[in-house]
């Protein structure tokens, strides 16, 4: 068995108990980052093995970990943030557990993008989730389709590159076009603030910014 397991984006009481359940029973956990999973079994008085499962090593580790699940043992994914799979590392595990009929749990739990859009204040009976940008290669492409998409648009992004990203999305969609940049969420220090893509280019480029952050994007007009 492969259990998707749902991290806190913040507030670790936000974890659910089915989750802690989970990670007591299973023979090993694969964390995003084993320091950081660490803190969070550690609060919970969990003892179980980790092991490293991440973007650089997942292509590496996939039929070592693959094989131990044929075998028998069972397995979470824990990633640093939110649910295993969004943005993060787990499709290319569960795809290789499908094909080998391992069956495959995913818990529902916490998602960065889904208090974001919910509290924007924008259209949210359709939306699309695009994750991160491209930082390059096909950037522009991408800027130039959504221009035209009609439904709220969702993203993750770096504090480092948030107002470059406000500034494009204000060149190719509009400078009016509403929006909502959500960061730190649950956390003590959140913040959500709204308006035009302008003007939220202008009020994060006069502060220093920090933080997991989601940018909310309303859609072109039907």
């Amino acid at each position: 068995m492969l259990y998707l397991v749902p991290s806190p984006i913040g507030n670790l009481q936000d974890i659910t108990l089915r989750a802690l359940e989970v990670l007591k029973t299973v023979d090993l956990i694969l964390a995003e980052d084993t320091r950081t999973s660490s803190r969070l079994l550690n609060h919970f008085q969990i003892q179980k093995p980790l092991t490293p499962y991440h973007q650089h090593n997942e292509h590496k580790v996939l039929q070592h970990l693959v094989d131990q699940l044929v075998a028998g043992k069972s397995m979470a994914v824990l990633t640093d943030a939110g649910t295993p799979g969004i943005s993060d590392p787990a499709f290319l595990l569960v795809r290789e557990c499908i094909r080998n009929q391992v069956k495959v749990e995913s818990l529902p739990g916490a998602t960065a993008f889904v208090p974001a859009l919910v509290n924007s204040g924008l259209p949210i009976h359709r939306f699309c989730f695009e994750g991160f940008l491209p930082l390059k290669k096909g950037r522009q492409t991408l800027f130039k389709k959504l221009a035209a998409e009609e439904r709220t648009m969702v993203f993750y992004e770096s504090p480092m590159r948030l107002v470059k990203t406000l500034e494009e999305l204000a060149v190719w969609l509009g400078a009016d076009r509403q929006a909502s940049v959500s960061r730190e969420l649950t956390k003590v220090f959140e913040e959500n603030k709204r308006g035009s893509l302008a003007e939220l280019a202008t009020y994060f480029s006069s502060k220093p910014v920090k933080g997991e952050i989601v940018v909310v994007v309303e859609g072109a007009p039907a």
